[in-house]
């Protein structure tokens, strides 16, 4: 029982990762390849100090890989299946529904 338990907490720290508007605007980007920390700081609209808590957060629940190269840091996704679960995400959050958002 012990091991179900430490794999739900594990798998409710990725999804609290995921659990913000710009985190997911953030994982959806990302889906089309790596991105510089300014670029995202661009996309999310927020201040560098919130887009780098995020990132952060992302990072620690190992949702994101990051590399610095030069004097920037750049971001990918640690999985590509992520683009899958957030289909399926789309599909509940249309009640079922099959649309152009959903899978």
């Amino acid at each position: 029982m012990p091991s179900f338990k430490k794999a739900s907490e594990k798998r409710a720290a990725v999804i609290k990762a995921l659990s913000h508007p710009s985190r997911l605007l953030v994982a959806e980007a990302l889906m089309k390849g790596e991105m510089c920390v300014c670029d995202l700081k661009d996309l999310v609209g927020s201040d560098m100090s919130t887009v780098s808590k995020h990132l952060t957060l992302m990072r620690e629940a190992g949702v994101l890989n990051c590399e610095k190269r030069g004097l920037n840091i750049y971001y990918s996704l640690a999985c590509d299946c992520l683009g899958e679960f957030l289909r399926c995400v789309d599909k509940l959050a249309c009640g079922g529904k099959k649309t152009t958002t959903c899978c």
